[in-house]
Order: C-alpha cells, then structure tokens, then sequence
C-alpha cells in the first residue's frame, strides 16, 4: 500500500515566544516492512533545523526558531510504500529465554509502563512455556480490545496505568502501556511503537499519531500488534519509531521562552492507494 501523509503541528501564543526547540520525530522509519520514498519538514517562522538518529535509531529533527513569534507550524509530509509480511511460525514461548538478556530494555519498568502484576490486574492468565507466543500474543490483542472502551476523552499523556485499568476508558496509547505491562512481566520482549493509522473510517486512532506494541519472536523478528483496533500491525500501520514507552517516542516536543499560555492543534491526514 502507498501511503500519503501530512502532519501539521500548530503553535498559537498571546504573546511573542522566542528561542523555541522542537525535537521532532516525525520521519517514518526504513525497514522491511516500509519503504520511505520521500519525506519533507516544513517549519515557519524560518528555523535552524538539523537532524540526528536517537538510541532506538528514530531520525530526529531538532528545529529552532529564534526570532520572536505568535504563531509557528511545524508540517511533515511523507510518502511511503508498505508491504504485508509473512504470518509468524509456531513459536513455544521457552524460545525466549535466549533472547531475554540481549533484549532486557525492553522488559525492565519505565516511568509510563512500572512494574506491577499486570496480568492479574488485567485479568489475564499466564502463558505456559510451551504455549505457542504468536497466538497468545493475538489472543491477547483480542482481549485488550474486548475489555477496554476507545475514549479520546477519558485520558492524557500523563494517565498512570492503573487509573486506566481501573476506569478502562482511553486512547491507543493507553491500550499500549497496557499491553507493554503484561508482556513484560510475562518475559515477552516487547516496545512501543510510534506511527500512523490508514483507516478508511474503519479503524480507532487515525486522527492523531497512532501506537502499538511490537514483540520480538525468535527466529522471526519483531511483529507488531494493535490491541486498539484487535489486529496485526499490516499494511495500513506506518511506523515512525519505537521505543520503550510513550516520552522515548513523542511526536513533537520542546521548550520556548515567553509566549505566555500557548494553544496546540495537531492534524493528522493519511491517505492509503492499493499498489
């Protein structure tokens, strides 16, 4: 699938803000289920803007404006081809034990995701080591989208974990430090991605920057899985970055002197082509 996309980020203030930093990470990621066929920053005012790849390998652009301001976009357009990978083999889940050291980020606490027993919070049973990863990974996916109510009202970006499990109303990012919690305490090897959501109108999380969990599978590599839409992370999901939870993979973030209360709008349009 061709997927066209244009992320613009609106900055609005009272009063003029100067030496504004961004750190964006917007750029889709190149792999073997993408191909990143072009990608193009716009920023106004006019800004100093140079790149770099962060710790997980995510390009990031750092963009600074230092003259005055009321008013500053930020719009990344990007065209990328994705491709659909191959299902995933049986895999008894004893196979991760020779993964677990050379993976340990990626099943520690972090400030978003703590440790906890997750599966029993979340009502989820204990795999066996010989209980095939793939499809309890699936079966979970099933049940975090059962249990849980899409509600872009119901949390912020500083929603802790258990006031989510115990109200069960939120958004994709929600569903993924969800999903990070019980993985990781059950020894699955698991991050949180950062991407975008071709939905046709059918899916939950394409007006914004869209997350799920990718788990690594011996002998195969890492698959992602959308517990928000009960799904694999296919053609229509376009990756930016991962990481091992929501602050290593923000969209745009940074700091500004003056200003007073600004405004934030962000805009978010993906348009999908069958290759």
């Amino acid at each position: 699938m061709r997927c066209e996309i244009r992320h613009t980020t609106e900055y609005r203030y009272p009063v003029p803000a100067w030496d504004s930093f961004n750190q964006v990470r917007l750029h889709p990621s190149q792999e073997a289920r993408q191909s990143v066929r072009s990608f193009h920053l716009h920023v106004a005012p006019d800004a100093d803007i140079t790149s770099r790849k962060d710790y997980f390998g995510a390009i990031v652009h750092n963009v600074h404006v230092h003259e005055p301001h009321t008013h500053l976009v930020i719009e990344a357009q990007a065209i990328v081809d994705t491709h659909a990978m191959p299902a995933p083999p049986h895999t008894p889940l004893s196979t991760l034990r020779a993964e677990r050291r050379r993976n340990t980020e990626f099943l520690v606490a972090s400030p978003r995701v703590p440790s906890g027993d997750w599966p029993e919070i979340f009502g989820v049973t204990r795999p066996g080591p010989d209980d095939d990863l793939p499809d309890f990974m699936m079966g979970l996916t099933t049940y975090l989208y059962r249990r849980f109510t899409y509600d872009t009202k119901a949390t912020g970006v500083r929603t802790p974990l258990a006031e989510f499990a115990q109200h069960g109303r939120g958004v994709c990012q929600d569903f993924t430090h969800a999903m990070l919690g019980i993985t990781r305490q059950l020894g699955i090897p698991a991050r949180y991605v950062s991407g975008y959501l071709y939905s046709g109108g059918e899916m939950k999380g394409a007006e914004a920057t869209h997350a799920w969990v990718e788990v690594l599978i011996p002998d195969y590599g890492w698959l992602g899985y959308d517990p928000t839409n009960n799904c694999v992370a296919q053609e229509k999901h376009v990756k930016i970055g991962h990481g091992r939870e929501y602050s290593d993979v923000s969209p745009v973030r940074g700091t500004y002197y003056g200003g007073g209360k600004g405004e934030l709008d962000v805009a978010v349009h993906v348009y999908g082509e069958q290759q």
